[in-house]
Order: C-alpha cells, then structure tokens, then sequence
C-alpha cells in the first residue's frame, strides 16, 4: 500500500471518531460568496493576488469568503472562511497567501477569549490543486481529522496554504522562513476576520508536522522579530526536518527522491538568485514544468530513483556555493524560540529520520529555550502524524491553561 493510501486509510478512521464526537451541525445554505466547491484556484479568481500587493501590514485579509467543509461526505460543524492574506517571502519581499480559518460552531466554554491554532500541513505538493484550502472546500484534505483533534477543544484553527500553494506557483517548498511568516501571518489575519468572534488578544498556537513541523518550528524562531503582538503560548513541532541538506543526500537517488527534487525547485524558486533555471539540461526542464502542477502523490512515484544532478548539467549542484547559502538560510535551529516548545519524533522514522529531531532539540537547548522533546511517537513516518498528534493537542491545551511548560533541555539540553 502506498503512503498516501496507508495515510488515508488511517485518517478516514480517525475522521469517524471526529463526526461522533462533534456535536451536530444543522446543514445551512452556502452563504452568498461562498467559494464554489469544485472550481481548482488556478480557475478561480479569489486565488489571485492584487497587483501590486497592497501597502498593509503582514497579515492583513486581503479578500475571504464563507466555505463549507466536509470530510469524506461528513459535514464538519465549524463555521469556516477562506481567506487571501498579506504575508512575506523568504527574501523579505510582501506577497499573497491563501488559506482557510475555522472556528467551532458551539460557543467557546473556557474563559478568555476563544484559543486559535495555526496549523501547518505536510507535504501535499507544489501545484495549485494541492492546496488544503481548495482540499478543505472539496472534502478531500487528509489531515483534517488531525486539525480536527483541535476543533474538538473549542479552539479556531487557521490552515494556511502557504506561499504559492493555491496561489500562483509553484509552491516554494522547504523555504522555511516563507513557512513560518505564512503561519504567523494566517494567526493574524484569523484573528482579524469579521465575524470569526477571534479578537488580537486571542491566544495563539503553532502546530504542524513533517514540513508542518518545519514551517511551525520556524514560526516559533521567528514570532519574536517577526510576530511579537501575538499571544502565542507554545509550539508544537512534529517530525521537523531540521537540516534539508543533510536529508537530501540521505535520500537523493532512493525511494523519496521526488521529495527531494520538489525541495531543490521549491527552493529555486523561493530564493531567484540561486543558479537553477540556467543548469538544467533540456530534460530537466521539461520534468521542473511538469513538477510544478504536481501534488506528492503523483511526484512521489514518478520521480523515485532519480537524482537533482540527473536533471543538471552540474553534477551536485547543491555544492554551488550560492546553494550553500540557501541551505544555510534554511537550516533550523539558528534562534531559540521565545514561548515554550515540544519536539515530537517517532525513533522508527524512516523519512525524516530520528536525529533531525535530536538536533534540533539540542539547538534550541544550547540557545536556552524551553523545550520538551518527545520521542513516545509510535510508527514509521505517516504513522507518526497520526500518534503524534493527541500529544500535540495535549501540550498546547496545557500551554493554553497556563500550566508550567515541561523542559527536558534542564536533563538533556
């Protein structure tokens, strides 16, 4: 069975235990403005940025809509919106991201203002089709019985797309800080949205795995410089893939290479200076055009077994020096988040392996940050997401109660 398969097959069964546990929702017309169900972003205008982007804050909502979501025939009982918000590339430029807020249809129990998690997905690919937010609109997103866990809680989510996922692409795959701006940005815009009942004093979240758990773990390096009027409480980090470089050569040429040659055009086209474009063979080319409609279930298969070098006329062209400092720029680990941390990592990772999060526990240690690392994760890598995941629920819900965050740098660090 394949991953993709294997990871359906066990989110469908977690979805079930979502849908009884929810409470009803009495199924309502489509709001006038609603975003059609079926209509792909790159045929669909709300995905299109103004041009120029407009000179506002980052994480201001630039257009939204009302959207119904359902998973798998099941209504989901939130009420949601997708939105189009101002964020920031990885080179500091403004850009467009688009992505979906969701906020539970039963009043908030708890005191304070309703808790908003921004959620960052894994790997779903670099074409406009993959988007979770369009995926959300379909009922087809695979990790929302997972976001789910959150809405259960009474919290509102924000799932962002991401820069170039739904937007115009490709998606700039692996561009950590464009993640982790992206995250904050759609914790921002949600808690400006008119009528989610979110208010700036909101308490705030991050939570992601695999690049979920990259883009969330840069969100938390960068919400001080970045980010600091937001509330955030903590941050859970799932399976981070600390050092790309380091994966890459364990798996370029094997049986996940399609994830490495998406990151080497994700990152091309995050960081324009970079020589790409320029060293690709005839074929190379041709394959880059194509990967960049693709989502990871197709680029998975179709590009297993083959090298970055195959489609260069440079035989390691991550060697480059220029690639060196985009590598650099992307690495983990290089600030200490401000608001408590857990790392959460199954030791049977066959992806993303163990000791990228024992690297970047012991970063994040040494720069003295509060952090607790986690390895009591059953399975191999899409397993993990899915025992993970109540861990991940549980830190930010004691996070949430202001409960003292727990700190394994004081044993380990």
């Amino acid at each position: 069975m394949s991953k993709p398969r294997r990871m359906l097959v066990v989110l469908v069964a977690a979805l079930a235990s979502l849908a009884v546990a929810a409470p009803p929702a009495a199924a309502a017309p489509r709001a006038a403005g609603a975003a059609p169900q079926a209509v792909p972003p790159q045929d669909d205008a709300f995905y299109t940025p103004p041009d120029p982007i407009p000179d506002v804050p980052a994480g201001t909502v630039l257009r939204s809509r009302p959207v119904s979501v359902t998973a798998y025939g099941l209504p989901v009982p939130v009420r949601a919106w997708q939105v189009l918000y101002r964020s920031t590339s990885a080179t500091g430029e403004p850009n467009a991201v688009s992505g979906t807020v969701l906020v539970p249809d039963t009043p908030w129990p708890g005191t304070g203002t309703r808790p908003l998690v921004s959620y960052a997905v894994g790997t779903h690919g670099l074409g406009p089709e993959c988007a979770p937010s369009y995926k959300l609109a379909r009922g087809t997103e695979q990790e929302l019985p997972l976001i789910g866990q959150a809405l259960r809680r009474g919290w509102a989510v924000a799932v962002t797309d991401y820069e170039g996922l739904g937007t115009p692409g490709p998606h700039t795959y692996v561009a950590g800080p464009s993640l982790g701006h992206a995250m904050l940005d759609a914790a921002r815009a949600a808690q400006h949205l008119p009528g989610s009942g979110l208010s700036p004093s909101s308490p705030v979240g991050l939570w992601g795995y695999s690049e979920g758990g990259f883009a969330s773990g840069w969100a938390a390096q960068l919400e001080a410089s970045y980010a600091p009027e937001l509330d955030i409480r903590g941050a859970a980090v799932g399976a981070p893939p600390t050092d790309p470089e380091s994966l890459a050569e364990v798996h370029d040429g094997g049986p996940f290479s399609g994830l490495v040659i998406a990151a080497a055009l994700g990152l091309a086209t995050a960081y324009p200076d970079a020589p790409f474009e320029e060293i690709l063979t005839a074929e190379g080319r041709r394959a880059m055009a194509a990967l960049a409609t693709m989502c990871v279930e197709e680029f998975s298969t179709r590009f297993a077994l083959r090298t970055v070098g195959s489609y260069t006329t440079v035989d390691d062209p991550m060697a480059l020096p220029r690639w060196q400092d985009v590598l650099d720029a992307v690495r983990l680990g290089g600030t200490a988040p401000s608001s408590p941390t857990m790392i959460y990592h199954s030791p049977t990772d066959e992806l993303v392996l163990f000791d990228q999060g024992v690297q970047l526990h012991s970063a994040w240690c040494r720069g003295g940050a509060t952090v607790r690392f986690q390895p009591a994760v059953a399975g191999e890598h899409v397993l993990g997401a899915v025992t993970g995941a109540p861990l991940a629920v549980d830190y930010l819900a004691g996070r949430f109660a202001g409960r003292p965050a727990p700190d394994t740098c004081r044993v380990t660090g």
